[in-house]
């Protein structure tokens, strides 16, 4: 199996919870979320949002739910997208996150925050695009699936570089791009990991990166309730935004 360095620092991290046992799980067509010590989310990986209501994921819940948290976790590294989203899921479930070194706070508006006079890029198409172009100096947004206005994702290796604000999404942890992006970061970049799949893991700091902007679920069942039914990270209740840094906040 291929050697992913963030990945394999993650399942490092958690290895003290190795017994730590899936209680519950949803896979929705949009958001997987894994229930054992918390609730860990996930984005459930599809070409597009007409693909994905089209097209159920092709994992059932009750594959999951009882078997231990490792087990499950060792899918990230795998090729198939739905089980590498549910096993990014379960790491997500027994990581603790460090409140001293968290803020609530969007991602969005810390990107809005340090865009101005900045050339900004984005990996993975948020909505809130447009704001953070209002802000920034110059923008590029990269995506596999480009929208009108995109780059192509293979032109990371020439936009990344030029950028002083990097925002990546915690996507690229399950579709195996992570350790390929971030190295075309300059060591002067701003490096941001975003959106509700990343890992609030303080061990994405030895990668370059400067904040990882997650989400804690505070109401699991409601979470669940709402991935079963369907919902966008948008619609989806009982969660809140928090970004993590390498030293407490001031």
């Amino acid at each position: 199996m291929t050697y992913r360095p963030a990945l394999h620092a993650l399942l490092d991290w958690i290895r003290p919870y190795a017994d730590a046992v899936i209680l519950d799980a949803q896979i929705g067509p949009f958001w997987t979320a894994v229930l054992s010590r918390r609730c860990g989310l996930a984005s459930t990986p599809h070409l597009s949002h007409a693909d994905a209501l089209l097209h159920p994921p092709s994992l059932r819940r009750e594959e999951l739910i009882g078997r231990p948290v490792w087990e499950v976790a060792q899918w990230v590294l795998g090729d198939e997208p739905v089980r590498a989203g549910a096993g990014l899921a379960a790491i997500n479930s027994v990581i603790e996150p460090d409140l001293s070194h968290c803020r609530q706070m969007n991602a969005k508006d810390l990107l809005i925050q340090r865009a101005p006079g900045h050339r900004v890029a984005i990996v993975g198409h948020f909505p809130f695009t447009d704001e953070v172009r209002a802000a920034a100096g110059e923008l590029w947004v990269l995506e596999l699936n480009p929208r009108p206005g995109d780059l192509p994702a293979h032109m990371a290796p020439q936009v990344i570089p030029q950028a002083d604000v990097v925002a990546i999404t915690g996507v690229t942890l399950i579709n195996h791009t992570f350790d390929d992006l971030v190295r075309l970061c300059r060591p002067d970049a701003y490096v941001i990991v975003l959106g509700g799949s990343t890992p609030l893991c303080p061990a994405l700091f030895d990668y370059g990166v400067d904040v990882l902007g997650g989400t804690v679920v505070d109401d699991p069942e409601l979470v669940l309730k709402d991935i079963a039914g369907g919902a966008t990270f948008r619609e989806l209740r009982g969660k809140r935004p928090v970004l993590m840094f390498q030293e407490p906040p001031d």
